[in-house]
Formats: structure tokens, C-alpha cells, sequence
């Protein structure tokens, strides 16, 4: 497991050294310390699967350079972690999407259960959040909202895999949902394929009990 850690400070990214290697022994920690380095770590290691982004970096504006990345990597969890814990910041965070937002002056427990619950994909957000009166529906919206992307994504899902997915999910065939995605029938076939291998499982029917047991649940589309 390949991680990056974006952080202007050198204390900050030896610290989330040592977390990572007390979660997982076999994790492979990157480090940069601004935008121009994180994205020529990413394409030396382009299998990084998590990144840890700090929002004050010397070169690029926070929110902009997470927008970016969500744009560039779909299929890489990103988590904010930050010494601000204002909670605007954390419900822009999520609305950019990130799978998590963690305060630097967490406990190291609390982020290794953060990033635990992160990785099995899930979303952290700091339980000082979730208690405030006037943000906490906000909040379990977008949490209820981003769930199953969020699962499934972490799992390597693309959104268009996600599109036929939720198709499956609804009974439509092939065909029907070549027609419906404007898709040729062999790319139908290899996205299927894909999410059966996501989900360990050996048929439609099988991915289909997968994807509900995980409480995965997507919009109907609407028919052409």
C-alpha cells in the first residue's frame, strides 16, 4: 500500500510515518512538502492508493489542489488533515470529495481509527463536528450521500463502473444498459467483469446481493 503525505511540515510527515507503520507494516509512505512534489510523486508512483492533504501549502491553495487531484485521480482516497477545524472548512472539504477530515491535534489513536475506518471506506469526520446543532444535518446528509461511492471507490470502482452498477442493481440487461449509458456492448462486458472482481463474487446476481448487503444504494437513472 502506497500512501503520500502533502505537507509543508517535516515534523508533521514524520509523524504520519510513524502511524502508517503501526497501521500497516507493509505500507510504503511518500512524502511531499507542496503541490509541484505531489504531483511528481504521483506520477512516479502512480498506484498510490491514499493521500493526506494538508490545506496551507506554500504554492497552491488547499481546496483547489484537492478539486484537482478528486479530478485527476477518481480512484485515490484523499483525507484532509488540518489545523484549522473550522466547520465550514470541513463540510468544503467533503463537498470537493474528500473521504475524510482529521485535526492535527487528534491523538495518535484517534487518527489510526480514523484512517482505519477511511480505508475500509468509510468517512471521518470529527465527532466535534457531528455534535453541532447547526451543521449536524448537513453533515449526515452528505455522509448518507457519499457512502456508497466512497465504498466503492476505495474498492477501485470507476464512476462510470458505478453507473453500470447501479443499472445491475435496478435488473437491466446488457443491452439495455449499452442504450442507456451510450456505451458499445464489449465496454458493458469489461465493466461488468471489473465489478464482479471488485466484489469477489462470480455473477450478476452475486454482485447485485454484494453491493446491497454493503448497503451500497444509488439514484435510479432516469430511461431514455
Amino acid at each position: 500500500m502506497k500512501i503520500l503525505v502533502i505537507d509543508d511540515h517535516v515534523l508533521i510527515r514524520q509523524a504520519m510515518q510513524g502511524v502508517f507503520k503501526k497501521l500497516r507494516r507493509d505500507a510504503v509512505v511518500l512524502e511531499a512538502s507542496d503541490y509541484e512534489q505531489a504531483t511528481q510523486a504521483l506520477g512516479k508512483h502512480p498506484d498510490v492508493s491514499l493521500v493526506l492533504l494538508d490545506l496551507t501549502l506554500p504554492d497552491r491553495d488547499g481546496f483547489e489542489v484537492l478539486a484537482e487531484l478528486r479530478e485527476r485521480y477518481p480512484n485515490i482516497a484523499i483525507v484532509v488533515v488540518s489545523a484549522v477545524q473550522d466547520p465550514g472548512n470541513v463540510i468544503k472539504a467533503l463537498d470537493l470529495g474528500a473521504r475524510g477530515y482529521i485535526p492535527k491535534s487528534a491523538m495518535g489513536d484517534v487518527i489510526i481509527n480514523a484512517l482505519r475506518l477511511i480505508m475500509s471506506g468509510g468517512i471521518y469526520v470529527p465527532p466535534e463536528i457531528l455534535a453541532g446543532k447547526d451543521l449536524s444535518n448537513s453533515v449526515t446528509i452528505h455522509l448518507a450521500r457519499d457512502r456508497s461511492r466512497a465504498s466503492s471507490a476505495y474498492m477501485g470502482l470507476t464512476d462510470r463502473q458505478l453507473d453500470v452498477l447501479a443499472l445491475m442493481m435496478e435488473g437491466k440487461n446488457n443491452k439495455t444498459i449499452c442504450r442507456m449509458l451510450d456505451l458499445a456492448e464489449p465496454t458493458v462486458k469489461n465493466h461488468v467483469t471489473a465489478i464482479l472482481k471488485a466484489l469477489k463474487v462470480s455473477s450478476r446476481t452475486e454482485a447485485v446481493v454484494a453491493a446491497n448487503n454493503l448497503g451500497w444504494k444509488f439514484p435510479k437513472m432516469a430511461k431514455l
